[in-house]
């Protein structure tokens, strides 16, 4: 019986999950990096404001929008914990008992793998045989923004930009703004660039 329930999960792991691990590892990377940066730059209160369309930091209440009844849930000193989840499409989830530690589960900012463009052609990848290109491309496996891409490959941020915009073309990078600033991160395709062909898979 127990096999049995083993083999089930397997089964609809290998249909359902695996296919979009990769997809889903980058949208949580982008969504770190993004919030890391708005940290940085902002402290908590760019972080809350960055948080998506579901919900509205207004200091100091943040406004979710949330499919139970209108209520109010008081931290008491207790924090808030914020899990960005890829298979969580709809309002955030959060626990309602006063007694436990507040966790927060939303919906990130997300690319499907049939965004309009994504690995649509293999012909702007010839752009990325460059020096720049490729500097810039293993400067976003951890987040970069386009003034970090800048020093990293010794360019002017206007140049950055231009080599982003190929490299987000050829679907190696993802681009999200957040507030003044734009944050990028690498994609599957790109993470498997940098890794070479021994290594992908």
């Amino acid at each position: 019986m127990r096999e049995d329930v083993a083999d089930g999960l397997r089964q609809y792991y290998a249909a359902a999950i695996a296919p979009y691990h990769d997809y889903s590892r980058s949208c949580l990377d982008t969504e770190r990096a993004v919030l890391g940066q708005a940290v940085l730059h902002g402290g908590p209160a760019e972080l809350l404001a960055n948080l998506g369309p579901h919900t509205r930091w207004v200091p100091p209440v943040l406004h979710v929008r949330y499919p139970a009844e209108d209520r109010d849930l008081l931290l008491g000193g207790r924090g808030l914990l914020l899990v960005p989840s890829y298979f969580c499409w709809g309002a955030p989830v959060c626990l309602g008992d006063p007694t436990l530690p507040q966790v927060l589960v939303y919906s990130p900012h997300r690319e499907t793998p049939d965004s309009p463009g994504l690995f649509s052609s293999t012909a702007p990848l010839n752009a990325l045989l460059g020096r720049t290109r490729a500097l810039m491309l293993r400067a976003t496996a951890s987040g970069a923004t386009t003034g970090g891409l800048a020093r990293a490959a010794g360019v002017s941020d206007a140049a950055a930009s231009q080599h982003t915009a190929a490299l987000r073309n050829a679907g190696l990078i993802s681009s999200r703004r957040c507030g003044p600033r734009v944050v990028h991160t690498i994609t599957p395709l790109g993470a498997a660039l940098l890794r070479g062909p021994n290594q992908a898979g």
